[in-house]
């Protein structure tokens, strides 16, 4: 891996973590794409680089974590799902899920489905009965780590997941979308924790600086893309994401055929 490369991925992670259309996948996909071998090493890094972005959201909502501890606990909660079967499969997920590409394209293109279904039934018959995240039980929290806990399969797309759970559950497109962002946080710092504690002594001084150029780059762009996500959702739904996977996963099947 270059410092070139270490970039790309960087700036991937950090426009892909908080939309619905999967990090992981797009990491695995673009690693593809430079021709990078599936090492450990680059295994880690592409779990590892999604700190940076968690950081941006550090960056933008600290001071709400600070200010409301039933928000925190609510965050805190909801990963339990998560936490659990994560910690449990976490060898299937490592050695067996990332290392297959197309596992990425199937569930980028039944979530593309599914994703395009779900928001024209929701056009219709969807409810907003919560519109702030310090409104929610932690019965709403709980069941949205269910729905996140989907998204260890590389492809299905964390914020996915829990928006999608989010809004099942009446709670409005802004107020679960915010909360998505702060459920990355327990979620990827455990992440990303597991591995450097299983891998990062085996890194050598070249990859840990090539980690850091990554995270560095996907924090900048997260901010960004953050921002700009939040503006996006107060007029239109996620359909144009859901016809995305669907190119993409049809792009990458044809390819990879």
């Amino acid at each position: 891996m270059s410092v070139l490369d270490a970039i790309i991925l960087g700036i991937v992670e950090g426009i892909t973590e908080f939309l619905p259309i999967s990090s992981t996948g797009h990491l695995m996909l673009t690693s593809e794409v430079l021709g990078l071998h599936a090492t450990e090493y680059l295994k880690t890094f592409e779990i590892s680089i999604q700190l940076g972005a968690i950081a941006a959201v550090l960056f933008l909502y600290g001071r709400t974590l600070i200010k409301h501890r039933d928000v925190c606990m609510r965050t805190l909660v909801a990963f339990i799902p998560t936490g659990i079967i994560g910690l449990t499969l976490y060898s299937f997920i490592k050695n067996t899920l990332l290392e297959h590409t197309m596992v990425v394209v199937y569930a980028l293109f039944i979530g593309g489905v599914g994703l395009i279904i779900f928001e024209l039934w929701y056009s219709r018959f969807g409810k907003k009965n919560i519109t702030d995240i310090a409104h929610m039980s932690f019965r709403h929290a709980f069941l949205i780590g269910i729905f996140q806990s989907c998204a260890l399969i590389p492809g299905v797309s964390r914020s996915a997941a829990t928006i999608i759970g989010g809004l099942l559950l009446g709670i409005s497109r802004e107020a679960i979308v915010e909360f998505s962002f702060l459920l990355a946080l327990p979620t990827m710092v455990a992440a990303t924790g597991v591995e450097l504690i299983h891998h990062g002594s085996a890194f050598t001084l070249e990859e840990a600086h090539l980690l850091l150029i990554g995270m560095v780059v996907s924090f900048g762009v997260a901010i960004v893309a953050i921002r700009w996500l939040l503006r996006f959702i107060r007029t239109h739904s996620f359909i144009v994401f859901g016809i995305y996977r669907l190119l993409i996963a049809i792009l990458f099947w044809a390819t990879l055929t």
